[in-house]
């Protein structure tokens, strides 16, 4: 019982000097947290090359090689893409916005309320020059993007060449007590993990491209990063869709003005974008098993983000998956509890 307890507190110490750490020096750790999980995503497939007689080190060569061409080739052809629609919605803006306000006073609106609608959409523009600067600036920084370019792929390779070796040490060092509750709470820790995770990614990815296509053909200028964003942040549920919906909308109201058809295009876009989500994507690349919330996920998100920032959005959901299977487990043992001191009585 003595070592229990004691192994407890050992637990809740670290986990401390965890959370401290991440506090302390969350301005260097991304390069580190992504390294981390590019080789937590990419062991299986190291795996998958050792069971065809590839050496380990071979292996982690092997996917670095592929991994690293993939993304180049990506930023290579997506970079200029993006690029030209954000010059597109900047240059654009300011005709939308006149527009708009031309129509407004056609309809004998008050002259003030269409000067509020002017002023909203400068600010608008100006906010989107502000952070396509700030971005540049700061959120790039040249020490930043060195360290994303070097430090990550460095830490990756290495933890993914050493992966096994890390897991069967810390296997070696667990208590004889608890070592099989351990393993079954890290199994499906990793099950939860890697399910909503790898599958999120394909279901954004998706997502992403099924909007920038849509918006394309609907004719919207600055579609394609419209429809990219509101991908990417679709791991937050039905905020991808929301967003990218009003952005969408707003400049669609701006391009083609009050015209029924196209505004509704959009609209349809989005929505077969949720229902292919909804029916086919989540169930075939997320599936069943994974047992995390919406609502779950969406406070993690919020939580860990006001915490650590950028950082924090990373770990939110390893996190939640974490409590969400010890909680779960915590809950198994109470109810057999209970169950047992009923017969018993």
């Amino acid at each position: 019982m003595i070592q229990i307890r004691l192994t407890h507190l050992i637990a809740l110490i670290g986990l401390f000097v965890v959370l401290y750490l991440l506090t302390a020096l969350s301005d260097i750790m991304l390069p580190f947290v992504l390294g981390f999980a590019l080789a937590y995503f990419l062991d299986p497939l190291a795996d998958r090359l050792e069971a065809l007689g590839m050496r380990r080190s071979l292996a982690t060569l092997t996917i670095t090689f592929i991994v690293g061409v993939a993304l180049l080739a990506a930023l290579g052809f997506g970079l200029p893409i993006l690029a030209q629609q954000i010059s597109l919605i900047i240059a654009a803006l300011p005709g939308y916005i006149s527009d708009v306000q031309t129509w407004l006073l056609a309809q004998n609106v008050a002259k003030g309320q269409s000067e509020l609608v002017a002023g909203m959409g400068e600010t608008l523009l100006s906010g989107l020059q502000s952070t396509a600067s700030s971005m540049l600036l700061t959120g790039l920084s040249f020490i930043n993007l060195l360290a994303l370019m070097f430090i990550t792929p460095i830490v990756a390779i290495y933890m993914l060449n050493d992966w096994d070796h890390m897991v069967a040490r810390i296997d070696e060092i667990l208590p004889d007590e608890q070592v099989e509750i351990i393993r079954h709470l890290a199994q499906q820790i990793d099950e939860t993990l890697s399910g909503f995770a790898r599958g999120q990614i394909l279901v954004c990815l998706s997502l992403g491209t099924i909007y920038a296509i849509g918006l394309s053909l609907v004719g919207l200028e600055g579609g394609v990063i419209v429809g990219v964003f509101a991908g990417l942040i679709s791991f937050i549920p039905y905020v991808g869709a929301a967003f990218g919906m009003v952005l969408a909308g707003a400049l669609g109201l701006g391009q083609f003005g009050f015209d029924l058809a196209a505004l509704g295009m959009i609209a349809v876009v989005f929505f077969v974008g949720q229902f292919l989500e909804g029916n086919i994507l989540t169930p075939r690349l997320v599936g069943d098993r994974v047992k995390l919330h919406a609502v779950w996920i969406i406070f993690a998100l919020l939580a860990m983000g006001s915490l650590f920032g950028f950082l924090g959005l990373l770990l939110a959901v390893p996190l939640a998956a974490i409590i969400g299977v010890l909680v779960r487990h915590g809950l198994t043992l109470y109810m057999r509890d209970y169950v047992n001191r009923s017969k018993d009585g």
